[in-house]
């Protein structure tokens, strides 16, 4: 039965976001349970992609790109994929009607990946940004809002601002892994061989601004969203406020992290300012 091999589909994107983000799934068992599995297959359709551009250095990446770019439209137009986690996201991708564009723009800056090392003008920095994040936020806004259009376009720039954050956070953590292991670097004018304290506070200066008008949108999501959010958005501002306290020549040399224990902590304290309606 068809129903079966959905099920499974899901439980392998599921299986993909527990494996690689104990942060993400954590948030994401925070969603009400109507929506949760949804963001879990658009977490696995964005991880296998963004996989193959960063850690599949023995292979061909570019034909495994191409291979999985094919099978994605595939199963967009079939709305079926013998790749479960390309079948579980088609399913999400037409439950919600996800606009094409935005799997497109997104596709588009994982295939830059492939072939782009430096973001040295701050427009080819943003427009990497919005295909890599701003887009996922909205991804997940489609699933937050289900099909309320108005809902959605009042909401819209602040999933993208919180997307961005996230993604910046994420660029200023792994600074060593993407500099060193894979000689990309975002930041534009930026030298990453001197990072400096001002440098590194200008970068934090534009993640701040990106998480406060990212939060402006979390007060106002669905109520079986909110908490979830609110969670992840937690998180990622305790690692800034970790990055933004270490120096940068650690930064360069170290991956910072939030312990289990902490994030432990930050879903309590999160639970009660929800409760508290404080969010």
């Amino acid at each position: 039965m068809k129903s079966i091999f959905d099920q499974v589909s899901y439980g392998c994107s599921k299986l993909v976001t527990e494996s690689y983000s104990t942060s993400f799934s954590l948030a994401t068992k925070m969603l009400g349970t109507s929506i949760r599995n949804d963001i879990y297959n658009i977490y696995g359709f964005v991880r296998f992609a963004d996989e193959i551009v960063d850690t599949f250095h023995d292979y061909d990446k570019p034909v495994l790109f191409q291979d999985f770019e094919d099978e994605l439209y595939k199963s967009l137009e079939n709305k079926i994929s013998l790749n479960p986690i390309l079948n579980s996201f088609q399913h999400t991708f037409h439950k919600y009607g996800i606009p094409l564009h935005l799997v497109k723009a997104f596709m588009k800056s994982m295939r830059m990946d492939l072939v782009k090392k430096d973001y040295v003008t701050t427009a080819e920095y943003k427009e990497y940004i919005y295909g890599s994040a701003d887009v996922v936020g909205l991804m997940c806004l489609c699933v937050f809002v289900k099909g309320d259009t108005k809902k959605y376009d009042e909401l819209k720039d602040s999933a993208m601002a919180l997307g961005s954050a996230f993604q910046k956070v994420n660029f200023l953590r792994d600074l060593k892994a993407d500099y060193e292991l894979l000689e990309r670097s975002y930041f534009p004018n930026t030298n990453l061989l001197e990072l400096d304290e001002a440098s590194k506070k200008r970068i934090v200066k534009e993640i701040e601004v990106d998480f406060a008008q990212g939060f402006h949108g979390i007060e106002r999501l669905p109520a079986d969203a909110k908490f979830g959010v609110y969670t992840a958005f937690k998180y990622y501002k305790r690692l800034l406020d970790k990055l933004k306290k270490t120096p940068p020549l650690e930064i360069k040399n170290t991956r910072i992290r939030v312990p289990n224990y902490e994030k432990i902590g930050l879903l309590a304290k999160s639970y009660v300012n929800y409760k508290l309606h404080l969010v």
